[in-house]
């Protein structure tokens, strides 16, 4: 009996010691795209779809979850077949953050992946439309130089935005213009979708503009991110002059909250070269049919950019989401086939 104990405890020993060891030595799960949507409306899957829904559905769902040291706490890595999604968080902080997380996280291996960053965002005017699907070329940092109220400025003064170059290592991103090429000949037939209420709502807007009132379209465009949700003429000037300072390739297209932040930790863990953001217009820079600051932003005002009755989106939101999966599964399954 002695000996027979002996010999177990032995084993059990020999076990701590091993298991240890193979764990350390498990091979990181492959990742060849890492999917970023910034919000999910409700559930995962089944209902009223947010940024993630369509690709989770798509890609992820049945996979494997992981928690995420530095993420947030309810929030998943989903993981299936190659293709890993995250719910970032809105805003420059949170996004980049939670991708610095993500990537640091030494499960998984992230050397030959792509990040598709992807969300909705607003158009500027006399370029995009609600609906529109847009391939980015390069993402600015509406935060970075200095900025005054147009009221501490001479009269007349349209822009409010002074250059500072001391920002502009990180102030603008240019993406991988070969990789941005070839995303957006791939995608740039992609049939997208309005409704009638947001045609008619455009063109209510815009005096029935041609611009206003075409059908939607794949574009390609420089996103300008903010820390804050802005609208109006004088930061519209802002964005336009910010996209000639800095030379980027295409026009000012979008605003949104994220997108120059991923760029920024996408560099530093060497991975610019690999970015992609592929975003949809559910509305548009400037103030439309009556809405003013005050009645769009009141704290009491409940309504959101999803309603199906929204004052500045009317009901574009969860096709411009459909729109938006449309484009970007053309984009992970080039990714995922070796074709892009």
């Amino acid at each position: 009996m002695k000996k027979t104990f002996a010999l177990l405890l032995m084993v059990l020993l020999l076990m701590c010691s091993v298991l240890p060891a193979f764990a350390q030595s498990a091979e990181p799960v492959k990742i060849k795209v890492l999917i970023l949507p910034k919000f999910e409306s409700g559930e995962m899957a089944g209902d009223f779809p947010g940024e993630a829904q369509y690709y989770y559905e798509g890609y992820c769902q049945g996979g494997d979850e992981y928690e995420i040291k530095g993420g947030f706490a309810d929030n998943k890595l989903y993981v299936k077949d190659g293709v890993a999604l995250y719910v970032t968080g809105m805003g420059k902080v949170n996004t980049a953050l939670s991708l610095t997380a993500v990537l640091m996280d030494e499960r998984f291996d992230f050397s030959d992946a792509y990040i598709l960053s992807t969300g909705c965002a607003g158009s500027a005017y006399e370029y995009g439309v609600m609906g529109d699907v847009f391939v980015i070329t390069a993402a600015i940092d509406y935060d970075l130089g200095h900025h005054a109220d147009v009221r501490e400025l001479p009269e007349g003064s349209v822009t409010t935005w002074f250059h500072d170059k001391g920002y502009d290592s990180s102030s603008c991103k240019i993406l991988n213009q070969d990789l941005m090429d070839r995303v957006y000949s791939l995608v740039k037939d992609v049939k997208v979708e309005t409704t009638d209420r947001t045609r008619a709502f455009m063109a209510a807007a815009f005096d029935n503009a041609e611009w206003a009132t075409r059908d939607p379209m794949v574009l390609r465009g420089t996103t300008v991110s903010g820390d804050n949700y802005w609208k109006g003429a004088y930061d519209h000037a802002n964005a336009v002059l910010m996209t000639e300072t800095y030379q980027c390739p295409d026009p000012f297209a979008l605003t949104e909250m994220e997108d120059v932040a991923l760029a920024v930790a996408a560099e530093r863990l060497g991975m610019l070269d690999r970015y992609i953001i592929i975003r949809d217009s559910v509305n548009m820079d400037v103030f439309m049919n009556g809405a003013s600051p005050a009645s769009l932003w009141d704290p009491d005002f409940k309504q959101s950019l999803a309603s199906e009755s929204s004052v500045e989106a009317a009901d574009i939101f969860a096709t411009a989401m459909e729109n938006n999966f449309k484009v970007g599964r053309v984009v992970v399954d080039a990714i995922l086939n070796g074709s892009l």
